[in-house]
């Protein structure tokens, strides 16, 4: 038998080579792995785990932006929030404030009111233009500036600039309302010949779809003492138009009149044909014809005992709405023989907010309120009861009308916009300086209150917190929404009337109570500044939900790469002793085996 040496070069020795540089570069990987903790120093390291690796970094790396997206959010949702409740606080406050002044008790706080509300009313504005130091966040997806005016230039106007505040606006309407003569008769026509007395709405029909009172009923007690002939009023039609051209995104701001009377605005923006969408109407070959689309639009819309009454834009294109047609509603009532004491006549007035007021005259001495003298004469007890009559008229003009006439003034004031054609509505009069109706432009002469954004149909989706790849939470809140606007409206009006504490003001004082309240603490299915609270407060529970599941899912991430680029020490310890104790020992083989031979081998 032969023992062939070790000679460096054969093939067994080039094997056992290779596997000693193998063992030696385990000995580096264990040896780098061991005191890094990591498995490698690149993802080409990490052989088919790599992919993993990746995986689960850029998912960890999206986690990351959603959450620190949802933490901005949610501190935006919370000043949101703040700003929303101090304003429904503000409100209430006010309220509370009107219930306690209304009891005979409380008359004695009546004359604090208009300072309480002018305070309450900076509050609101300061609430609204909240931000968080950076951003105004509550004027939709106008950030740069606060969205909302001062309460000086609300109240008063600008008079270096000559625009009107909502004072003055209040104030015009009032007197658009009221008339002009010494006995207020909300614009009715009220006289008398002979044994018979005559009330009218105005023949003017600008001035009876817009202004005063309507008359509705007029019921006797007794139609042998006191008949009535009721003619019932048939309506206006209008006719719209435009001066020139309209472009595409003008917008036509149209008044309706309501099934109760009240108003109410429509607002559409003109398109390009072709172009279709909610509240648009087509731009037609000329100017006609693009008022016929406006009316064909408006028609298409839910108008059951609806009607078009006005119309303004910018002029450009100067929309208008011609009012011809219709008959005023008058009522005549005569005095006859069979009239005796008791014997009574009620009138029911339409007011422009959708209510009405009944007034009631009862035949006697004439000694009480809401009586007219029995005369010598049936001539002279007309004259009695139409003087009776005209105090009625003047004493609720000056209560419910006035009220009614505020509230739904200060309403116009804050529904108007910085959009070219949406200012506030405001009186037109005629020659003779009488109101007659509204102008079809009135842009440039009144305060544009809120300088955010009014483009968005949903204030909410304003603004935006991504809090998956597949969810987004809306959060935006915009100052000009309507549950701002009417407590807004409420305060305004307060802010810029007085009362007194005396017994003969309570009816004022009652009516105006009445209406603001309406506006401070809308009723069930209105907008409501709560409601703006708790879709708040529903955003931030998504977003804080979101969050703890994304930070949950960062987690179970964290932990799969920590298992495909992080190592066990204890384990690679025990790795790295085997393999040094595999690689002394063959290293001691080939030492001997390099030094056998047949002396040593014998």
């Amino acid at each position: 038998m032969t023992i062939a040496p070790f000679a460096a070069g054969s093939a067994a020795a080039d094997l056992n080579t290779r596997r000693l540089v193998a063992m030696k570069a385990s000995l580096g990987t264990l040896s780098n792995q061991l005191s890094s903790g990591r498995t490698a120093d690149t993802y080409g390291g990490l052989g088919a785990g790599r992919t993993q690796s990746l995986g689960a970094r850029a998912q960890i790396s999206a986690l990351d932006g959603f959450i620190a997206a949802a933490g901005t959010g949610a501190n935006r949702v919370a000043l949101a929030t703040a700003s929303v409740q101090q304003v429904a606080t503000l409100g209430s406050a006010a309220a509370s404030g009107l219930v306690g002044a209304q009891a005979a008790s409380g008359a004695g706080a009546r004359p604090t009111l208009q300072q309480s509300a002018a305070g309450q009313l900076g509050g609101v504005l300061d609430a609204l233009n909240q931000s968080n130091g950076s951003l105004y966040i509550l004027g939709g997806r106008v950030t740069d500036r606060p969205p909302v005016e001062t309460a000086s230039r609300i109240l008063d106007g600008d008079a270096e600039t000559g625009l009107d505040g909502v004072k003055a606006v209040i104030a015009e309407r009032q007197s658009a309302d009221l008339g002009t003569g010494t006995a207020k008769t909300g614009r009715l026509d009220l006289s008398a010949a002979g044994a018979a007395v005559s009330l009218s709405e105005s023949a003017d029909a600008g001035v009876r779809e817009n202004f005063g009172f309507t008359l509705g009923s007029v019921v006797s007690s007794n139609p042998a003492g006191l008949s009535v002939a009721l003619t019932a009023a048939t309506p206006s039609t209008a006719t719209l138009s435009f001066a020139s051209q309209p472009r595409d995104g003008d917008i036509v701001r149209v008044t309706v009149r309501n099934a109760d009377g009240s108003q109410g605005f429509v607002d559409l923006t003109a398109r390009a044909a072709g172009t279709s969408g909610d509240d648009t109407f087509a731009i037609g070959s000329d100017a006609g014809d693009s008022a016929r689309n406006l009316t064909a639009a408006l028609a298409g819309k839910t108008f059951a005992g609806k009607a078009v009454v006005g119309a303004q834009s910018a002029s450009p294109p100067g929309a208008a709405a011609a009012l011809s047609g219709g008959t005023p509603a008058s009522a005549t009532v005569t005095v006859g023989a069979g009239l005796k004491a008791g014997d009574s006549v009620q009138v029911t007035l339409g007011l422009r907010d959708g209510t009405s007021k009944t007034l009631s005259l009862k035949a006697g001495d004439g000694s009480q309120s809401g009586s007219f003298a029995i005369g010598a004469t049936d001539a002279a007890t007309a004259a009695n009861l139409s003087a009776a009559l005209a105090g009625a008229l003047d004493s609720t003009a000056r209560t419910d009308l006035a009220a009614s006439s505020a509230t739904r003034a200060a309403s116009d004031f804050f529904a108007g916009s910085s959009s070219p054609g949406l200012s506030p509505r405001r009186v037109a009069t005629d020659a003779a300086g009488n109101a007659a109706g509204y102008l079809a432009d009135p842009s440039g002469r009144t305060v544009i209150w809120y300088k955010g954004d009014d483009t968005s149909v949903d204030p909410r989706r304003t603004a935006t917190v991504p809090v998956s790849r597949d969810q987004s939470v809306a959060i935006g809140v915009q100052a000009n929404e309507a549950a701002f606007r009417a407590t807004l409206s409420g305060l305004a009006v307060l802010a810029t009337t007085s009362f007194g504490t005396t017994e003969a003001d309570t009816p004022r004082f009652t009516a105006y109570s009445a209406r603001v309240q309406a506006q401070l603490r809308p009723g069930d299915g209105q907008p409501s500044v709560q409601g703006i609270a708790s879709e708040l407060s529903l955003a931030s529970a998504q977003i804080a939900t979101q969050k703890t599941q994304n930070t949950a899912t960062k987690s179970m991430l964290e932990k799969t790469v920590d298992g495909v680029e992080t190592v066990s020490t204890e384990e690679t310890a025990a790795k790295l002793l085997s393999l040094q104790n595999q690689l002394q020992a063959s290293y001691q083989a080939t030492s001997m085996l390099a030094k056998l031979s047949l002396t040593n081998y014998l």
